[in-house]
C-alpha cells in the first residue's frame, strides 16, 4: 500500500511547488473540478499551472521513472549482475540517434518521439541478433552485443552532432540527450503510454519467471522453463518500457541503476515483489528529482544532470561493495 502511495503523494506535492506557488486548496479544487468536468471558480492562471503544466509533467515523470527502474531491475535479475542498467542492450544510444536524426531532417517533435522510439527498438533488437551467434541467448553475448550497438549508434550521434547546424539543431540535440520534462503534454502520455504500459504490464506479469532466469540456464531448464522464449519475452517488455520513456524524456541516466539497489535494500532480492517496488520508487525518485530541478535555480537544470550527480557516487559504492561482480 506504501508503494501505491508514495508516488500519488509526491506527484500531488509536485503541483505545490514552483516558481509559482500555489495552495493545496487550489489544486485540489481545480483537479476535482477538471475531473469531473465542472465548472470552476478559480483564477485562470492557477487552473493553467496546476492543470495543464505541472500535472502532465508530474504524471510523465512518474512514468518515465518507473518506466525505468522496472526495466533496470528486470535486466539486473536476467543478467545476475547488480551493475546492469536499463540502458544495457544500447536503447539509449539508439534513441539518441533516433532523435538527433528527426532533429536534422525533420524538425517535429512528433518526428522525435517517433524515431526515437523506432532506433531504441531497433538497438535492441541488433544486440539480440548478435547474441545469437551461438545456439541459445548465454548473457555474456546478450552484453557483448549491447556494448557494440551501443557504441555503433553512439559514433552515429557524433557524427550527427558533427553535421547538424551549430546554431540552431546541434543545441536542441545536446539538450535533448540532457533529458528534460519541460515540455510534457497529454498527448505525451497518450502516445508514449501505450508502449510504457505493455512493457510494465509484460514484466509484472512474468516477473516470478525472473527469479527463475536469475538462477542461471541450467537451473531454469531443469524446471520446465524455456529460457531463450522467456529472456526474449523479459527484454522485449523491458525495452519497451526504456523506449518508450526515452523517446519523451531524453536520455535520463543512473535511474535504471540505482532504484533497484534501493528496493533491494528495502524489500529483497525477490522479483515478484522487487519489481512492482521498483515500479513506484521509480516514479516518485524522478518527480522528486524533477521538481528540485525546477526550483534549485532560475532555469532549469536537465535531469540528466541531476541524476548523474546522484547515481555516480553511488555506482562508486556498488563497485566497492561487489567488487566489480555481481550479487
Amino acid at each position: 500500500m506504501l508503494f501505491i502511495a508514495a508516488p500519488l503523494a509526491v506527484i500531488l506535492v509536485s503541483l505545490l511547488i514552483g516558481r509559482y506557488p500555489v495552495d493545496i486548496g487550489t489544486v485540489v479544487n481545480v483537479v476535482f473540478c477538471r475531473i469531473t468536468m465542472q465548472s470552476c471558480n478559480i483564477e485562470d492562471i492557477y487552473q493553467t499551472v496546476v492543470w495543464d503544466i505541472r500535472l502532465p509533467r508530474a504524471i510523465l515523470g512518474a512514468m518515465v521513472g518507473g518506466c525505468l527502474a522496472i526495466s533496470g531491475a528486470a535486466f539486473q535479475g536476467l543478467f545476475r549482475n547488480p551493475l546492469v542498467s536499463s540502458g544495457i542492450l544500447g536503447v539509449s544510444s539508439g534513441a539518441g540517434f533516433g532523435a538527433a536524426l528527426a532533429i536534422i531532417l525533420f524538425h517535429r517533435v512528433a518526428a522525435i518521439y517517433t524515431l526515437a522510439f523506432v532506433f531504441g527498438i531497433l538497438a535492441v533488437v541488433l544486440s539480440y541478433i548478435i547474441s545469437r551467434v551461438y545456439n541459445g541467448t548465454p548473457t555474456i553475448m546478450l552484453v557483448l552485443g549491447g556494448v557494440i550497438v551501443s557504441s555503433v549508434f553512439s559514433a552515429l550521434l557524433s557524427l550527427a552532432k558533427y553535421l547538424a547546424d551549430p546554431l540552431n539543431e546541434l543545441p536542441a540535440i545536446v539538450f535533448w540527450l540532457m533529458g528534460s520534462l519541460a515540455s510534457a503534454r497529454y498527448s505525451d502520455i497518450y502516445i508514449a503510454g501505450i508502449p510504457m504500459l505493455i512493457g510494465v504490464s509484460g514484466l509484472m506479469l512474468i516477473r516470478w519467471r525472473i527469479n527463475v532466469l536469475s538462477m542461471g540456464d541450467r537451473e531454469a531448464h531443469s524446471l520446465g522453463i524455456n529460457t531463450s522464449l522467456n529472456k526474449a519475452i523479459v527484454i522485449g517488455c523491458a525495452t519497451l518500457a526504456t523506449a518508450g520513456a526515452v523517446c519523451v524524456s531524453g536520455i535520463i541516466g543512473w535511474v535504471g541503476l540505482v532504484i533497484p539497489h534501493i528496493g533491494r535494500m528495502l524489500v529483497g532480492n525477490d522479483n515478484r515483489i522487487l519489481i512492482p517496488a521498483s515500479f513506484s520508487l521509480g516514479a516518485a525518485f524522478l518527480v522528486i528529482v524533477d521538481d528540485f530541478g525546477r526550483i534549485l535555480t532560475g532555469s532549469e537544470i536537465p535531469l540528466g544532470i541531476l541524476t548523474a550527480i546522484i547515481g555516480g557516487p553511488f555506482f562508486v559504492y556498488l563497485l566497492k561493495k561487489t567488487k566489480g561482480g555481481g550479487w
